[in-house]
């Protein structure tokens, strides 16, 4: 299977326009519809409807392959490329909002760096692209278990911190005077729903262990990485959210109560691209030894 050809079929799919993926690609449409009929004729099946453009049930299940296969490629050439790059003078840091915890923050260099806030899942692929030269990734876990990330090239994960979980509700919400809060008393609650701010509600169901979509309602969606803002709108009323204990505070009318229930941390992870080898003298080694040491 050709990459460039996959490459076409996934663009046109996300823009629902073979000229506008002419556009994107710098390909004229012509060649676009070729690369789709050389995709289907080597597959042997229909891959794309074209009034309107849209998948196939085939295509759709070529789109579930087609963007982790293409990350794979991109993540060899990147690594591939490190043998020929000089060493680089700045570092470039992808984070997850969650992700920045102050021992992160505090082992950045004093000047050359550039930090960009990402979705989790975008962080993962901008290191292993090498669009970044470090991530920092958060999430939910057992103490001391590691962080399930997908598998998409060769990633060295360390640990950096473990922190507390808070449930964050209003200061006069009935629960707000518990010393502690179980899950299975919470998913009933209005929540707030922000996957790049907070921890996603999905995560929150998988670790309830209830039936896949019960539970954990949304109240509001928020679509920002502004975890600050996040804990605002819980205070607000807008829906209860889950944070990083020292994450939680201080933010006007919002109590953060410990989640006692079940036995889960909030984990940051430092990832780089590689199997572990000690990185060559630079920002990003001495960047990994601050924080990881």
């Amino acid at each position: 299977m050709d990459p460039h050809l996959l490459r076409t079929f996934v663009t046109v799919t996300r823009l629902g326009s073979f000229s506008e993926a002419a556009r994107a690609l710098g390909y004229t449409q012509s060649a676009v519809s070729q690369h789709i009929a050389a995709l289907e004729t080597d597959l042997a099946l229909p891959l794309l409807t074209r009034r309107p453009v849209a998948p196939t049930p085939a295509g759709e299940r070529l789109l579930e392959h087609a963007g982790p296969l293409l990350l794979r490629i991109d993540a060899a050439r990147a690594a591939l490329g490190r043998f020929a790059a000089a060493p680089r003078a700045t570092l470039r840091v992808a984070a997850s909002p969650l992700a920045l915890h102050p021992r992160a923050l505090a082992a950045l260099p004093a000047d050359g760096v550039t930090l960009t806030a990402r979705p989790r899942e975008r962080v993962v692929a901008a290191v292993a692209t090498g669009a970044a030269d470090a991530g920092l990734v958060d999430g939910v876990a057992a103490p001391s278990d590691p962080l399930r990330l997908p598998d998409v090239a060769p990633l060295t994960a360390t640990g950096v911190a473990e922190e507390p979980l808070a449930v964050v509700l209003p200061a006069h919400h009935p629960l707000a005077g518990r010393p502690g809060l179980r899950l299975d008393d919470l998913v009933d609650a209005r929540w707030l729903d922000a996957p790049a701010a907070g921890i996603p509600l999905d995560r929150l169901r998988e670790m309830h262990g209830g039936p896949a979509g019960h539970g954990f309602r949304t109240a509001l969606r928020y679509e920002g990485t502004d975890t600050r803002a996040l804990a605002a709108l819980a205070a607000a009323g807008h829906g209860l959210v889950l944070l990083p204990l020292p994450l939680t505070g201080p933010v006007p009318g919002a109590t953060a109560v410990p989640l006692t229930a079940p036995r889960l941390v909030h984990r940051t992870e430092l990832l780089l691209l590689g199997s572990g080898r000690p990185e060559p003298p630079g920002p990003l080694a001495a960047f990994a030894a601050r924080l990881t040491g």
